[in-house]
């Protein structure tokens, strides 16, 4: 192997290392999810996660969660994915002057992966639902190719 042929090499291996989308785990996602709750473990139901199951590009995707409970008894709604860099994506607080018990937005997505959605309501308890989604086109890569 010729000196440039290693130089190459190792540059090609820099540039890999500045495009790789930086992505948490799943065991982050479990602690933050953790942390949101307080140790509590969600019961699954009560909350419905509308997301397309296939997104084509990852940088500004459509995202309601919908919770079947009266606003009154509705705290919070959190998002955590389990590749984009920081795990928690949102918390929402809500009151009885939301309206209903829903949120809507848009979110980022660094690659096909798990989001999960966690409802707090008022009695303590805490409800979740969770999607698979692929992405075709990921958003939230570290660095720029020059």
């Amino acid at each position: 192997m010729k000196r440039r042929d290693a130089l190459a090499a190792g540059a090609g291996l820099a540039m890999l290392a500045l495009v790789r989308p930086a992505s948490a785990t799943p065991a982050e996602m479990a602690a933050a999810i953790n942390t949101f709750t307080g140790g509590a473990k969600p019961q699954t139901g009560k909350v419905t996660f509308d997301i397309a199951q296939l997104i084509d590009n990852g940088n500004a995707v459509p995202v309601t969660i919908s919770v079947d409970s009266p606003v009154e008894n509705l705290k919070a709604i959190a998002i955590f994915t389990e590749r984009n860099p920081q795990t928690e994506v949102a918390i929402f607080t809500l009151t009885p002057r939301s309206g209903k018990a829903q949120v809507s937005t848009r979110i980022r997505l660094a690659t096909s992966q798990r989001l999960v959605a966690v409802a707090r309501m008022g009695d303590g308890s805490y409800w979740s639902h969770q999607v698979e989604v692929i992405v075709a086109l990921a958003a939230c890569v570290e660095g720029e190719i020059q």
